[in-house]
Protein backbone atom coordinates (compact mmCIF):
# COMPACT_ATOMS: atom_id res chain seq x y z
CA UNK A 1 0.00 0.00 0.00
CA UNK A 2 1.28 3.46 -0.90
CA UNK A 3 1.69 5.64 2.15
CA UNK A 4 1.43 9.40 1.72
CA UNK A 5 0.25 12.57 3.34
CA UNK A 6 -2.39 15.18 2.66
CA UNK A 7 -1.26 18.39 1.00
CA UNK A 8 -1.88 20.41 4.16
CA UNK A 9 0.44 18.09 6.07
CA UNK A 10 3.28 19.73 4.13
CA UNK A 11 3.01 22.82 6.32
CA UNK A 12 5.60 23.25 9.07
CA UNK A 13 8.74 21.35 10.04
CA UNK A 14 10.83 23.54 7.74
CA UNK A 15 14.64 23.20 7.73
CA UNK A 16 16.92 25.46 9.76
CA UNK A 17 20.22 26.26 8.02
CA UNK A 18 23.31 28.10 9.19
CA UNK A 19 24.55 30.97 7.04
CA UNK A 20 28.30 30.66 6.63
CA UNK A 21 29.60 33.32 4.25
CA UNK A 22 27.53 36.41 5.01
CA UNK A 23 28.32 36.34 8.71
CA UNK A 24 31.84 34.88 8.66
CA UNK A 25 33.22 38.16 9.99
CA UNK A 26 31.25 37.91 13.26
CA UNK A 27 33.40 35.84 15.67
CA UNK A 28 31.43 33.69 18.08
CA UNK A 29 28.11 34.50 16.41
CA UNK A 30 25.98 31.96 14.52
CA UNK A 31 23.12 33.12 12.30
CA UNK A 32 20.50 30.52 11.42
CA UNK A 33 17.70 30.89 8.87
CA UNK A 34 14.44 28.91 8.98
CA UNK A 35 13.42 28.16 5.39
CA UNK A 36 9.73 29.00 5.55
CA UNK A 37 9.50 29.27 1.75
CA UNK A 38 9.46 25.45 1.74
CA UNK A 39 5.93 25.43 3.16
CA UNK A 40 3.11 24.27 0.88
CA UNK A 41 2.23 27.63 -0.69
CA UNK A 42 5.74 29.05 -0.33
CA UNK A 43 5.67 31.19 2.80
CA UNK A 44 5.55 31.35 6.59
CA UNK A 45 1.90 32.45 6.29
CA UNK A 46 0.82 28.86 5.66
CA UNK A 47 1.11 28.21 9.39
CA UNK A 48 -1.28 30.96 10.46
CA UNK A 49 -3.70 30.45 7.55
CA UNK A 50 -4.04 26.74 8.27
CA UNK A 51 -4.60 27.28 11.99
CA UNK A 52 -7.15 30.06 11.33
CA UNK A 53 -9.09 27.81 8.93
CA UNK A 54 -8.97 24.80 11.26
CA UNK A 55 -10.11 26.90 14.20
CA UNK A 56 -12.92 28.28 12.04
CA UNK A 57 -14.06 24.75 11.31
CA UNK A 58 -13.81 23.71 14.96
CA UNK A 59 -15.89 26.70 16.07
CA UNK A 60 -18.40 26.17 13.22
CA UNK A 61 -17.81 29.75 12.01
CA UNK A 62 -16.49 28.21 8.79
CA UNK A 63 -18.90 25.77 7.19
CA UNK A 64 -19.55 24.42 3.70
CA UNK A 65 -20.84 27.16 1.41
CA UNK A 66 -19.15 30.05 3.21
CA UNK A 67 -16.39 32.05 1.55
CA UNK A 68 -13.10 32.70 3.33
CA UNK A 69 -12.64 36.48 3.41
CA UNK A 70 -9.64 38.52 4.53
CA UNK A 71 -7.27 41.37 3.77
CA UNK A 72 -3.74 40.49 2.69
CA UNK A 73 -0.60 41.94 1.18
CA UNK A 74 -0.19 38.67 -0.71
CA UNK A 75 1.33 35.72 1.12
CA UNK A 76 -1.50 35.01 3.58
CA UNK A 77 -3.93 35.30 0.69
CA UNK A 78 -1.95 32.77 -1.31
CA UNK A 79 -1.99 30.47 1.72
CA UNK A 80 -5.78 30.87 2.11
CA UNK A 81 -6.28 30.23 -1.61
CA UNK A 82 -4.04 27.14 -1.57
CA UNK A 83 -5.60 25.59 1.54
CA UNK A 84 -9.07 26.71 0.51
CA UNK A 85 -8.73 24.97 -2.86
CA UNK A 86 -7.47 21.81 -1.16
CA UNK A 87 -10.42 21.84 1.28
CA UNK A 88 -13.12 23.02 -1.14
CA UNK A 89 -13.70 26.61 0.04
CA UNK A 90 -14.08 29.75 -2.04
CA UNK A 91 -11.68 32.57 -1.13
CA UNK A 92 -12.16 36.35 -1.51
CA UNK A 93 -9.31 38.73 -0.75
CA UNK A 94 -8.79 42.47 -0.43
CA UNK A 95 -5.31 43.25 -1.74
CA UNK A 96 -3.43 46.53 -2.37
CA UNK A 97 -3.38 47.15 -6.12
CA UNK A 98 0.41 47.59 -6.10
CA UNK A 99 1.07 44.06 -4.85
CA UNK A 100 3.60 42.35 -7.11
CA UNK A 101 2.26 40.99 -10.38
CA UNK A 102 3.53 37.54 -9.46
CA UNK A 103 1.30 37.50 -6.37
CA UNK A 104 -1.78 38.57 -8.30
CA UNK A 105 -1.12 35.98 -11.01
CA UNK A 106 -0.70 33.21 -8.42
CA UNK A 107 -3.94 34.20 -6.66
CA UNK A 108 -5.82 34.24 -9.95
CA UNK A 109 -4.42 30.82 -10.85
CA UNK A 110 -5.64 29.45 -7.51
CA UNK A 111 -9.14 30.78 -8.16
CA UNK A 112 -9.26 33.49 -5.50
CA UNK A 113 -11.56 36.49 -6.08
CA UNK A 114 -9.54 39.71 -5.73
CA UNK A 115 -10.75 43.13 -4.61
CA UNK A 116 -7.90 45.55 -5.36
CA UNK A 117 -7.62 48.52 -3.01
CA UNK A 118 -5.90 51.92 -3.07
CA UNK A 119 -2.13 51.28 -3.19
CA UNK A 120 -1.50 54.51 -1.30
CA UNK A 121 -3.31 53.10 1.73
CA UNK A 122 -1.27 49.90 1.79
CA UNK A 123 -2.45 46.99 3.91
CA UNK A 124 -4.52 49.36 6.07
CA UNK A 125 -6.69 50.20 3.06
CA UNK A 126 -7.26 46.51 2.35
CA UNK A 127 -8.15 45.99 6.02
CA UNK A 128 -10.74 48.77 5.96
CA UNK A 129 -12.27 47.42 2.74
CA UNK A 130 -12.57 43.86 4.01
CA UNK A 131 -14.38 45.03 7.14
CA UNK A 132 -16.81 46.94 4.93
CA UNK A 133 -17.52 43.85 2.81
CA UNK A 134 -18.01 41.61 5.84
CA UNK A 135 -20.38 44.10 7.48
CA UNK A 136 -22.66 44.03 4.41
CA UNK A 137 -22.98 40.23 4.16
CA UNK A 138 -21.66 38.58 7.33
CA UNK A 139 -23.76 35.47 6.76
CA UNK A 140 -21.91 34.69 3.52
CA UNK A 141 -18.38 34.93 4.83
CA UNK A 142 -15.92 33.44 7.23
CA UNK A 143 -13.98 36.59 8.02
CA UNK A 144 -10.58 35.17 8.91
CA UNK A 145 -9.27 38.52 10.27
CA UNK A 146 -5.58 37.58 10.45
CA UNK A 147 -4.68 40.85 12.19
CA UNK A 148 -6.94 40.17 15.18
CA UNK A 149 -7.36 36.40 15.24
CA UNK A 150 -5.50 34.67 18.09
CA UNK A 151 -5.21 31.55 15.94
CA UNK A 152 -2.54 33.50 14.02
CA UNK A 153 0.01 33.85 16.81
CA UNK A 154 -1.04 30.52 18.36
CA UNK A 155 0.09 28.73 15.18
CA UNK A 156 3.65 29.91 15.85
CA UNK A 157 3.42 29.21 19.58
CA UNK A 158 2.48 25.62 18.77
CA UNK A 159 4.78 24.99 15.78
CA UNK A 160 7.47 27.55 14.91
CA UNK A 161 8.72 28.05 18.46
CA UNK A 162 9.01 24.35 19.33
CA UNK A 163 10.70 23.61 16.00
CA UNK A 164 13.37 26.26 16.65
CA UNK A 165 13.95 24.92 20.16
CA UNK A 166 14.35 21.36 18.85
CA UNK A 167 16.48 22.27 15.84
CA UNK A 168 18.92 24.37 17.89
CA UNK A 169 18.81 21.85 20.78
CA UNK A 170 17.87 24.74 23.03
CA UNK A 171 20.97 26.77 22.09
CA UNK A 172 19.09 29.71 20.53
CA UNK A 173 20.03 32.96 22.29
CA UNK A 174 18.30 35.50 20.03
CA UNK A 175 15.24 35.52 17.77
CA UNK A 176 14.44 38.41 15.43
CA UNK A 177 11.64 39.05 12.93
CA UNK A 178 10.03 41.93 11.07
CA UNK A 179 6.49 42.85 12.09
CA UNK A 180 3.49 42.53 9.77
CA UNK A 181 0.41 40.98 11.30
CA UNK A 182 2.92 40.40 14.18
CA UNK A 183 1.72 36.79 14.56
CA UNK A 184 4.99 35.03 13.77
CA UNK A 185 6.98 37.28 16.10
CA UNK A 186 4.50 37.26 19.00
CA UNK A 187 3.75 33.53 18.90
CA UNK A 188 7.34 32.38 18.47
CA UNK A 189 8.58 34.81 21.12
CA UNK A 190 6.01 33.70 23.68
CA UNK A 191 7.01 30.06 23.23
CA UNK A 192 10.75 30.70 23.28
CA UNK A 193 10.50 32.87 26.40
CA UNK A 194 8.37 30.27 28.18
CA UNK A 195 10.94 27.55 27.53
CA UNK A 196 14.14 29.66 27.66
CA UNK A 197 13.67 32.64 30.01
CA UNK A 198 17.07 34.09 29.06
CA UNK A 199 16.44 34.26 25.31
CA UNK A 200 16.32 37.74 23.71
CA UNK A 201 13.63 38.39 21.09
CA UNK A 202 13.92 41.48 18.91
CA UNK A 203 11.30 42.84 16.56
CA UNK A 204 12.15 44.81 13.42
CA UNK A 205 10.13 47.36 11.46
CA UNK A 206 10.49 49.48 8.32
CA UNK A 207 12.18 52.74 9.26
CA UNK A 208 9.62 54.93 7.48
CA UNK A 209 5.85 54.83 6.77
CA UNK A 210 6.51 54.71 3.01
CA UNK A 211 8.66 51.69 2.31
CA UNK A 212 9.08 48.75 -0.07
CA UNK A 213 9.21 45.87 2.38
CA UNK A 214 6.03 44.04 1.38
CA UNK A 215 4.06 42.35 4.14
CA UNK A 216 5.52 44.48 6.94
CA UNK A 217 4.21 47.40 8.97
CA UNK A 218 5.64 50.64 10.32
CA UNK A 219 3.49 50.42 13.45
CA UNK A 220 3.72 54.09 14.54
CA UNK A 221 1.89 55.11 11.35
CA UNK A 222 -0.33 52.03 10.84
CA UNK A 223 -3.39 50.33 12.24
CA UNK A 224 -1.83 48.22 14.98
CA UNK A 225 -2.95 44.55 14.82
CA UNK A 226 -5.05 43.44 17.76
CA UNK A 227 -2.80 40.42 18.32
CA UNK A 228 0.31 42.59 18.75
CA UNK A 229 1.89 42.40 22.19
CA UNK A 230 3.99 45.53 22.83
CA UNK A 231 5.64 43.82 25.81
CA UNK A 232 6.95 40.85 23.81
CA UNK A 233 10.09 42.40 22.29
CA UNK A 234 13.32 43.06 24.13
CA UNK A 235 14.02 45.78 21.58
CA UNK A 236 13.22 46.91 18.05
CA UNK A 237 15.44 47.46 15.02
CA UNK A 238 14.53 49.94 12.26
CA UNK A 239 15.25 48.59 8.76
CA UNK A 240 15.63 50.54 5.49
CA UNK A 241 14.17 49.24 2.24
CA UNK A 242 17.44 49.64 0.34
CA UNK A 243 19.23 47.52 2.95
CA UNK A 244 16.73 44.73 2.27
CA UNK A 245 17.27 44.97 -1.48
CA UNK A 246 21.04 44.82 -1.05
CA UNK A 247 20.80 41.85 1.31
CA UNK A 248 18.54 39.99 -1.13
CA UNK A 249 21.12 40.46 -3.90
CA UNK A 250 23.94 39.47 -1.55
CA UNK A 251 22.20 36.27 -0.42
CA UNK A 252 21.57 35.23 -4.02
CA UNK A 253 25.16 35.78 -5.11
CA UNK A 254 27.05 34.70 -1.97
CA UNK A 255 24.85 32.01 -0.41
CA UNK A 256 22.79 30.77 -3.37
CA UNK A 257 19.56 31.75 -1.63
CA UNK A 258 16.83 33.60 -3.54
CA UNK A 259 14.98 35.34 -0.74
CA UNK A 260 11.95 37.60 -0.62
CA UNK A 261 12.28 41.18 0.56
CA UNK A 262 11.04 40.66 4.12
CA UNK A 263 13.24 37.57 4.47
CA UNK A 264 16.21 39.70 3.43
CA UNK A 265 15.07 42.31 5.95
CA UNK A 266 15.08 39.69 8.68
CA UNK A 267 18.69 38.94 7.80
CA UNK A 268 19.58 42.64 7.91
CA UNK A 269 18.19 42.68 11.45
CA UNK A 270 19.92 39.41 12.40
CA UNK A 271 23.26 40.68 11.14
CA UNK A 272 22.85 43.93 13.05
CA UNK A 273 22.24 41.96 16.24
CA UNK A 274 25.27 39.83 15.45
CA UNK A 275 27.45 42.90 14.98
CA UNK A 276 26.40 44.16 18.42
CA UNK A 277 27.25 40.84 20.05
CA UNK A 278 30.61 40.60 18.29
CA UNK A 279 31.50 44.19 19.23
CA UNK A 280 30.78 43.36 22.88
CA UNK A 281 32.77 40.11 22.71
CA UNK A 282 29.64 38.03 23.27
CA UNK A 283 28.68 34.77 21.62
CA UNK A 284 25.25 34.13 20.20
CA UNK A 285 22.96 31.84 18.24
CA UNK A 286 20.59 34.07 16.28
CA UNK A 287 17.54 32.62 14.50
CA UNK A 288 15.33 34.39 11.99
CA UNK A 289 12.81 33.44 9.30
CA UNK A 290 13.06 33.23 5.52
CA UNK A 291 9.41 34.31 5.18
CA UNK A 292 9.27 33.57 1.46
CA UNK A 293 11.47 33.23 -1.60
CA UNK A 294 12.25 35.68 -4.38
CA UNK A 295 9.82 33.95 -6.73
CA UNK A 296 7.12 36.61 -6.18
CA UNK A 297 9.50 39.56 -6.59
CA UNK A 298 11.79 38.79 -9.52
CA UNK A 299 10.11 41.45 -11.66
CA UNK A 300 11.23 44.14 -9.20
CA UNK A 301 13.81 46.56 -10.58
CA UNK A 302 16.19 46.20 -7.64
CA UNK A 303 17.37 42.80 -8.95
CA UNK A 304 18.88 44.66 -11.89
CA UNK A 305 20.45 47.37 -9.74
CA UNK A 306 24.16 46.73 -9.37
CA UNK A 307 24.70 49.54 -6.90
CA UNK A 308 25.59 48.46 -3.38
CA UNK A 309 24.77 50.12 -0.10
CA UNK A 310 26.36 49.63 3.29
CA UNK A 311 24.53 47.22 5.54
Amino acid sequence: MIKGQRLIDQIGNTPLVRLERCCADLPGVEVWLKLEFLNLSGSVKDRAALNIILEGERSRRLTAGKTILDATSGNTGIAYATIGAAKGYRVKLCLPANASEERKLILNALGAELVLTDPGEGSDGAFRKVRELNAKEPENYFYADQYNNDANWQAHFETTGPEILAQTEGRVTHFVALLGTTGSFVGTTRRLKRELPGVECWSAQPSTPLHGIEGTKHLPSSIVPGIYDPQAADGNLWIDTEQCYEMARQMARQEGLLLGISAAGNLVAARRLGERLAAEGRKGVIVTLACDSAAKYLSEDFWRDEQSTSL
